[in-house]
């Protein structure tokens, strides 16, 4: 379903900490926070534009800790655009913020100002992980926030980080099974990139930090991907926005401007297997049907779900099929040649 966000960044502000892959400037694209007028300004614009939607649209505010920073800088800021939300131009107001920077009183102000969604910067539930990279809160800092959040009526939306020093990939999937346990309404998935300026870029200049890279990535978080879908938790986001500012300023780690699609790709050819494998279906030529919007995914990148199949052993042409229900979404056929 179409969603749209009008989002502002609120860099840095409210953050106690300096986590070691964070340079939210870089990340951003933004130096200066917005102000109260900015916000009505762009809110007042954007309504104009979705006026007669038939889609959700929330008004976000992301970056830095917002609920972390002065309480009357994040009051400004929230009325500012609480009455597009009481008008009904939008259907909410989504933050995010550190697990530790929730209370009952601060969700008691959000809700007063029209706040829907709380989204909580995770990263990790291995406090391993957390500590090391300079996160300061642990895994409970987060069981707790997301306790609150629900009970208090938001929904909850939980990111995550993929390849962070001193994550294996047990742990990682760890993280995932312990993040499902909290029931979220959504996740995010991010890849670990090296910017400039972090203590990420120090580690990997002096060796003690590498990457995961764009394969290990996608290999990995096509898993995550799956595995949240199965227990039909929403992922919502597959890494970051490619502003030019992060591409300029990102020396490392697995950077792809269509890195989302590419996982999503991952998750295809690898369902596709499972259905191959699991059938007689090898040295044979096959026909694989899916339907129209998922046919970019399944054929995958410059076709590399057809050439990956074929190594395989699977000989595979992909079809789009607009007769095939929702609930299939592919059909495999062996293609007969009458003499």
């Amino acid at each position: 379903m179409k969603h749209a966000n009008v989002a502002f960044f609120v860099p840095h502000l409210g953050c106690p900490h300096r986590c070691s892959f964070c340079d939210q400037r870089n990340i951003s694209g933004s130096i200066a926070p917005p102000s109260p007028d900015e916000v009505a300004k762009t809110c007042r614009a954007a309504a104009q534009k979705l006026n007669g939607r038939d889609f959700p649209a929330e008004i976000a505010f992301f970056g830095g800790s917002f609920t972390a920073i002065e309480p009357e800088e994040m009051r400004s800021l929230l009325q500012a655009a609480y009455p597009f939300v009481k008008d009904g131009s939008f259907d909410g107001i989504r933050v995010s913020t550190r697990p530790d920077a929730i209370d009952p009183q601060i969700l008691a102000l959000l809700q007063a100002y029209g706040v829907t969604t709380v989204e909580l910067g995770a990263q990790s539930m291995d406090d391993e992980v957390l500590a090391r990279n300079g996160r300061g809160h642990t895994a409970k800092d987060v069981e707790h926030a997301s306790g609150l959040i629900r009970q208090a009526g938001f929904s909850l939306g939980l990111q995550m980080m993929v390849g962070l020093p001193g994550e294996t990939r047990v742990s990682c999937c760890e993280t995932a099974k312990k993040i499902a346990a909290l029931q979220p309404d959504c996740v995010r998935l991010y890849p670990t990139l090296v910017v400039e300026g972090t203590d990420l870029a120090r580690w990997y200049r002096q060796g003690s930090y590498t990457p995961l890279t764009v394969e290990e990535a996608a290999d990995l978080t096509a898993w995550l991907l799956r595995f949240f879908e199965d227990r039909n938790i929403t992922v919502i986001r597959i890494g970051l926005h490619a502003e030019q500012s992060l591409e300029q300023s990102c020396i490392a780690g697995p950077f792809h401007p269509a890195f989302g699609e590419m996982v999503y790709s991952r998750v295809w050819r690898n369902r596709l297997l499972e259905e191959l494998e699991s059938g007689d279906f090898a040295g044979k030529k096959l026909e694989i049907l899916v339907r129209p919007p998922m046919l970019s995914k399944a054929v995958g990148q410059k076709r590399e779900n057809i050439r990956w199949l074929a190594a395989k052993g699977y000989a595979v042409k992909i079809f789009p099929d607009e007769n095939l229900p929702e609930k299939e979404p592919f059909w495999i056929k062996e293609v007969k040649h009458c003499i």
